[in-house]
């Protein structure tokens, strides 16, 4: 009888020792998953910090996050067009995958975000930020000087052109002396309903335009009579 109970008690330390042994592996498995999720917090928060623009060199952009954004159906269902925005810069991660999802390279065989009739791709793309005029290299992923100085005025004739931090320009230049830039003008239907959804995904708001001040605004990107100006889109908070 004194050994049984010998014998049971000591089974009983060792599951009281057990059961200590797994509280201190479940706290620790605990301690270590929020220690984990704090930097990635920490690494988004930095990523949507809205860009500080003091020099006037090449931006080397983000690769695009391919995994995060909304459901297609829910993006569709939010997709909708905005005239007031703040003044405060696009982060660089919303400036990299605008540019991306509006005429970026998505495949190893050089083809694009948006399609094109026989792969021709004729739109240029530019980006007017408040510290001066951009020209996007897809093949790069980067945005790369063009002309310094605050044109915005010069990408619309809405009020609200000049107070949004960025503004694309699908800009193309004729292929012949025939060109209507016809083409030009269906894709840039692509690339703005591109920017569209991306902007109703992450929660940004952007409107496409048909008008500029053309003249001024080629003239000022040392573009000659071989370049015409398709569309516009303002984008911003």
């Amino acid at each position: 009888m004194v050994k049984c109970c010998k014998f049971a008690v000591k089974v009983t330390l060792i599951q009281m020792s057990i059961m200590k042994q797994l509280l201190v592996i479940f706290f620790v498995f605990v301690v270590s998953l929020t220690l984990a999720q704090k930097p990635l917090k920490i690494e988004v928060d930095k990523l949507n910090v809205p860009m500080e623009l003091t020099t006037f060199d090449t931006i080397k952009l983000l690769a695009p996050d391919t995994l995060g954004g909304k459901p297609l159906m829910q993006t569709i269902l939010h997709r909708k067009t905005d005239r007031k925005f703040d003044s405060k810069n696009l982060s660089l991660k919303h400036l990299s995958e605008i540019l991306w999802v509006a005429n970026g390279i998505n495949r190893s065989n050089g083809k694009r975000t948006v399609p094109s009739a026989m792969g021709q791709y004729p739109l240029r793309t530019y980006a007017v930020l408040t510290i001066g005029i951009y020209f996007y290299n897809p093949h790069k992923h980067q945005l790369e000087p063009v002309v310094k100085g605050d044109f915005r005025s010069l990408a619309g004739k809405q009020t609200f052109v000049d107070t949004a931090p960025l503004n694309l320009l699908f800009i193309a230049k004729a292929r012949n002396s025939t060109d209507n830039f016809s083409m030009a003008m269906m894709d840039s239907g692509y690339c703005g309903q591109n920017v569209y959804l991306y902007c109703a995904s992450e929660g940004l708001k952007c409107v496409v335009r048909a008008g500029a001040k053309e003249v001024e605004l080629l003239k000022t990107m040392y573009l000659d009579s071989n370049y015409k100006f398709i569309l516009a889109q303002t984008i911003g908070y």
